[in-house]
Formats: structure tokens, C-alpha cells, sequence
């Protein structure tokens, strides 16, 4: 807090110095924000959304803009695929690597200085499930995120850019057959004999030739 105290006192513009003293106002009670949610349809292809502040009617002051944001749920596909009974069943049975569904959920992106926003790039990959006889398709993503910063005339944006790679994960799960391992105990226990029956042969050689000379 010192730290801020500092920028506080080198500040001559008042609003700034209000700035600077709210920058952990998105804890407070007496500044709830906003929140946003809903369902986007798109297109396989490249784009983006984003989320600023913004008004036909008011003038807004760049520099007092925080784009601030908590990510509660961020997924592509089909609404609430996991609350499906069959999905939470291959749930259960995936690996967690293969489980990157959501993986901005429940994360804050806090911005504590002036004309910055963060930006997302999101590279989502179609996921075919096949596990136990249950298949479904879902939408895994990778993500990452970076500090931008503007001009002093424009308003900073939080921007969620996505791209759809045209490569797909399949992931399946195949048991065993009994034949394959009465197969395989086959195939080890004539493999043996035929070790064995070289070294027999090798050795038989070897004593002949022993006795000859």
C-alpha cells in the first residue's frame, strides 16, 4: 500500500489520484460492477468479442476506464454439456489432461494502472469423446492472456479472441479381448521353445566339434 500512497502524492490531476486510490475497488461492496452473460452463436472461423465501456449518451473518461473482469464460466459448444448425464459419466472416466473444458473459470484479470486491458487468445479444439460406448463431442481450449495498452484518447477493451484449430482430439478408450491375451501367452510360450531349440542346437555344435578334435 505504500507503493500506492507514493503514486497518490506524485499525482497532480484529482481524478487520477481518485484512480489510484480504488484500484482494489472491485472488492468492495460499494463497487459492484457489472455483469455480463449469455451465449454467442459463430462461425467455424477466426473472430472475437470483447467487452467495454461504452455510451451514446455519456462521455466517457478514458483514463478512468478498469477493465478489470472475472471470468466465471467461459466454454464453447452446446450450453451445459457436462450437466448431461451421459457426459458427467465419461467425465468421471477421462483423464484430467484431457479435461480443459473451462479452464479460465473462477480466474481474475486485474488491471491496476492506466489505459490497459486484457486481452485473451483462446485456440479451441474440437474434442470427440468415445469412452466405455458413450460418445459425445465437446470443445476443449488453450488460452493465454497479456497486458495491452492504449493511447490516452481511446477507451481500453477486454478482447476474447478465438480461433478454431482444424485439427481434432479423439479420445477413446478400448479394453482388451480374452482371446488377445491367450494370443499373446501363445505367442511367448513358442517364442521360448524356439530360444530354447536355438540354444540347443548351438550347443550340441559346440560339444561335436569339441569331441572331433
Amino acid at each position: 500500500m505504500k507503493k500506492l500512497k507514493d503514486w497518490d502524492k506524485k499525482e497532480a490531476d484529482p481524478e487520477k489520484r481518485a484512480r489510484y486510490r480504488e484500484l482494489h475497488a472491485h472488492n468492495r461492496p460499494e463497487h459492484p460492477g457489472c455483469q455480463v452473460s449469455g451465449h454467442l452463436y459463430v462461425n467455424r472461423v477466426p473472430g472475437n468479442f470483447h467487452l467495454e465501456a461504452k455510451s451514446k449518451n455519456h462521455n466517457l473518461n478514458a483514463a478512468m476506464t478498469n477493465l478489470t473482469h472475472r471470468v466465471n464460466h467461459l466454454s464453447f459448444g452446446a450450453p451445459d454439456f457436462t450437466a448431461s448425464r451421459n457426459m458427467k459419466r465419461i467425465l468421471k472416466t477421462l483423464p484430467e489432461e484431457h479435461q480443459q473444458f473451462s479452464p479460465m473459470d473462477g480466474t481474475m484479470y486485474h488491471t491496476s494502472k492506466y489505459h490497459q486491458a486484457y486481452h485473451h487468445y483462446i485456440k479451441v479444439v474440437s474434442t470427440h469423446l468415445d469412452m466405455a460406448g458413450n460418445t459425445e463431442t465437446a470443445y476443449q481450449f488453450l488460452e493465454q492472456s497479456q497486458i495491452v495498452y492504449y493511447d490516452e484518447v481511446n477507451v481500453p477493451e477486454a478482447r476474447f479472441s478465438y480461433d478454431l484449430s482444424p485439427m481434432s482430439v479423439v479420445v477413446k478408450r478400448e479394453g482388451r479381448k480374452w482371446y488377445d491375451y491367450l494370443t499373446s501367452l501363445c505367442a511367448i510360450i513358442g517364442g521360448t521353445f524356439t530360444t530354447l531349440g536355438l540354444i540347443d542346437a548351438v550347443l550340441y555344435k559346440a560339444f561335436k566339434a569339441g569331441k572331433a578334435d
